[in-house]
């Protein structure tokens, strides 16, 4: 499994932060829930449950400062609505 690393308002596989081979990105919400806006996994990385890693960052980053997420991108969501143990951190409409 490549190394994830925490970037700015991202978790990313690669080398750079700019060009990476996988990112999730998030902002934070006005009163500071963590906004999920995009996951993105290169051809090279798909099939490897790398995606479903990188929501598993979010979910901890989640965790660690007390807060929700809120899944704008329709994969994070998917993951964080249909995995019971992510319950917990998963902002409800």
């Amino acid at each position: 499994m490549p190394t994830i690393k925490k970037g700015t308002q991202s978790f990313y596989i690669g080398e750079d932060e700019k060009n990476p081979e996988a990112e999730i990105g998030y902002t934070f919400s006005e009163n500071g829930d963590i906004v999920v806006d995009h996951t993105v996994v290169s051809e090279k990385l798909q099939g490897q449950g790398i995606a479903g890693k990188l929501v598993e960052r979010v979910v901890d980053l989640a965790r660690q400062e007390q807060t929700k997420i809120i899944p704008e991108c329709s994969y994070a969501e998917k993951k964080l609505t249909e995995t019971p143990e992510y319950q917990d951190v998963l902002k409800q409409a």
